[in-house]
């Protein structure tokens, strides 16, 4: 596989939403780790690191490998950009090997020109692309082609120094200033133990005396690098949260959602700005008691923190024909309910198909937590619908 191709297409992207683009359909039942995974300490540690040789022609690509190899892991040096030994007797065992496979390339020089995000931030920016997570809902799995091996990008201080063309452009939140998604296709805390490169970026932006801001959004926990980085409010981390019947059977390979909500109040006792991504919201039975827990949680979490910014991104739950069969490929035994019958059918803006909750549970679903965070958590503002 070339590694200079883009683990994902070169078009604007759908956060939670899905490109609706096929893909080869690959079984990896039994590959997943549970749903339910261990605490905040929890670390992704590949089983190989490789690097491209245009790697080792930047300073960041050096500074990856010297974290790794802090870490005992071993870079092997590519002769070109083609990754082998990938491939195994098995379609299980291929995607298997790409899931526990890092590396470390330089960015594809379409991700240099940046995309907008609507409705997250003005810009999409992307410093990796690959997650070692496994959510049976992952809204990615009919955008990405080709197995998934995580890609880090070596040309970080590259990357960064180009988002300075696009200050004073902000369109989404003027109030916010010019705000750059940098969690698109990946997990930052997932990966920025063994790049350091979410760190850098979070420095970088601390440093760039302009109405901007860095966003980001994770499903993990590890959070201690970043408390003292003089962050000077202008990077807001979100934390992706659900209600336990969905965090706990979709969501593998993540940490529990208390360690989430744990994690997010110590980034706001740091002065972080901080947020919610609730997603993928799903119209479970009695799912007003199970998201009045959470909400409950998220209460108890930042209660009692000075200053606190609190923001919240509701997502709920959609699907395209193509990301249903990826994902019914990949976890046959899902429990995940992707009925069309039961949904409307939508259009997306680039004419993907996509299907819906109908409009009087949207109403429902909105009106209540609308109503419910403004009661629970005044605090919390809604940045957007969808």
């Amino acid at each position: 596989m070339d590694l200079t191709e883009p683990l994902a297409p070169d078009a604007p992207a759908a956060p939670h939403s899905a490109s609706g683009e096929r893909m080869e359909l690959h079984d990896l039942a039994g590959i997943a780790p549970p749903a339910r995974a261990a605490g905040p300490g929890r670390r992704w540690m590949p089983r190989r690191v490789v690097a491209t040789p245009a790697a080792y022609d930047h300073p960041h690509g050096l500074r990856i490998m010297r974290r790794l190899a802090e870490r005992g892991l071993e870079v092997e040096r590519l002769s070109g950009n083609r990754l082998t030994g990938v491939r195994g007797e098995t379609d299980r065992e291929t995607y298997a090997r790409a899931k526990s496979t890092l590396a470390i390339v330089v960015s594809p020089p379409s991700r240099r020109t940046l995309q907008p995000i609507a409705p997250s931030a003005d810009w999409r920016v992307d410093l990796a692309e690959g997650c070692p997570a496994h959510c049976q809902y992952c809204y990615l799995a009919g955008s990405l082609s080709g197995p998934p091996v995580t890609r880090v990008y070596a040309d970080l201080d590259d990357i960064l120094e180009g988002l300075t063309a696009y200050a004073g452009t902000a369109k989404r939140r003027p109030e916010e200033g010019t705000t750059f998604e940098a969690s698109c296709y990946t997990d930052p805390l997932a990966l920025d133990h063994l790049t350091g490169s979410w760190q850098r970026a979070v420095e970088f932006f601390g440093a760039w005396d302009e109405n901007v801001q860095l966003r980001w959004t994770t499903k993990f926990a590890g959070v201690d690098d970043f408390l003292a980085l003089p962050h000077a409010g202008r990077t807001r981390v979100r934390f992706s949260v659900n209600c336990l019947s969905v965090t706990t059977r979709f969501e593998g390979g993540t940490v529990r959602l208390e360690d989430r909500l744990a994690a997010l109040r110590r980034l706001a006792l740091a002065g972080y700005p901080v947020g919610l991504t609730i997603a993928p919201i799903m119209a479970l039975p009695d799912w007003q008691e199970h998201y009045g827990l959470l909400l409950d949680e998220v209460a108890h979490a930042v209660d009692g923190v000075p200053g606190l910014d609190l923001t919240a991104e509701l997502i709920t739950h959609r699907f395209t024909p193509g990301s249903k069969d990826v994902l019914t490929s990949w976890y046959p035994r899902t429990q995940l309910e992707m009925d069309e019958s039961s949904r409307d059918r939508k259009h997306g803006k680039f004419g993907a198909v996509k299907y819906v909750y109908p409009r009087a549970t949207m109403t429902a679903l909105r009106t209540w937590f609308e109503q419910e965070l403004a009661t629970r958590i005044p605090s919390c503002r809604i940045l957007y619908w969808t």
